[in-house]
């Protein structure tokens, strides 16, 4: 009886879990957290590293939860998605968006006693921006949904900046306009990959809508566009030429992606494009903290 209960438990908290989408916070978190590094040219203050941290990702998972509600119907009917703790009636909608009220509450409360107001309301409008005009609204109004959509997920470099700051400074808009730029090709070749499971659902993403050779075309577009915003660290001398040859490698890696996907007949391109692109953004990011640090590791060996 005991061990059932105990597995019962287990069970809704792995729900719980499932619906924070946590692969997902991990990369926003991680973005946040470079955000805060580079606003500062020293050690981030760690009353903002811990509750800047904890509130950004607190307000993420609540996004995802929300999310979870609001897609239930069509998660259950794709395959990628039927699993779901909420498609698959595991979790109730109810107790999974309470679940997300609570959370996004107390992230809320987190970032304004502790950290500071703007840092709040900025992660506010983006939970509202992901949770509710991206999701209920833009991702079945029209294919360009996930450009516009986009801007929600590339904010937590500037929550990160502003946690630390206060302030919103125009080196946290480059790394805003990196992930925005980075977010539809990223995205569509996923997308390219899933297109008969959105058509099935009625979700009106760009290969469903204009198809795949279209789509494909709008991905390279993109990473062309995205790998001429990345010089922009290194044009503003935000970042130095380490960033710079690391953003061109991982720019040339990204292109190469999706010039191959331009000429695919295989149909497995897609999946490689959209994983070549998790890691691109980790490691650019990477690239950018690494750099803003190496200068004042030389001066202090020096």
């Amino acid at each position: 009886m005991s061990y059932s209960l105990t597995a019962g438990v287990a069970g809704q908290w792995r729900d719980y879990l499932g619906v924070c989408k946590l692969k997902v916070v991990a990369l926003i978190v991680f973005t946040a957290l470079v955000g805060m590094f580079l606003s500062v040219p020293g050690m981030v203050p760690w009353s903002a590293l811990i509750f800047g941290t904890l509130g950004i990702g607190m307000a993420a998972a609540s996004a995802a939860a929300i999310n979870h509600v609001v897609d239930q119907h069509a998660d259950a009917r794709m395959a990628r998605t039927r699993n779901r703790p909420v498609a698959s009636g595991h979790l109730t909608g109810r107790n999974c968006l309470t679940f997300a009220l609570l959370l996004g509450a107390a992230a809320m409360w987190i970032l304004v006693q502790f950290v500071n107001p703007l840092t709040a309301l900025l992660t506010f409008i983006s939970l509202i921006g992901y949770a509710v005009i991206y999701t209920l609204y833009l991702k079945r109004a029209t294919p360009q949904n996930i450009v516009i959509g986009g801007a929600a997920g590339a904010a937590p470099p500037v929550l990160g900046w502003t946690a630390v700051t206060g302030t919103v400074d125009p080196n946290a808009l480059l790394l805003f306009l990196i992930i925005f730029v980075w977010t539809p090709p990223h995205f569509w070749a996923l997308a390219i990959h899933r297109r008969n499971e959105y058509a099935k659902v009625d979700i009106p993403m760009l290969p469903v809508t204009h198809g795949v050779n279209f789509t494909r075309l709008q991905v390279l577009l993109y990473t062309i566009l995205l790998v001429v915003v990345t010089l922009l660290p290194f044009v503003t001398r935000m970042s130095g030429w380490l960033y710079l040859a690391g953003a061109l490698g991982l720019g040339g890696g990204f292109l190469y992606h999706a010039w191959m996907l331009m000429r695919d007949e295989s149909g497995k391109q897609a999946m490689k494009t959209f994983g070549y692109s998790i890691v691109y953004l980790m490691a650019l990011f990477a690239f950018l903290l690494v750099d803003h640090y190496v200068p004042h590791v030389i001066a202090h060996l020096g």
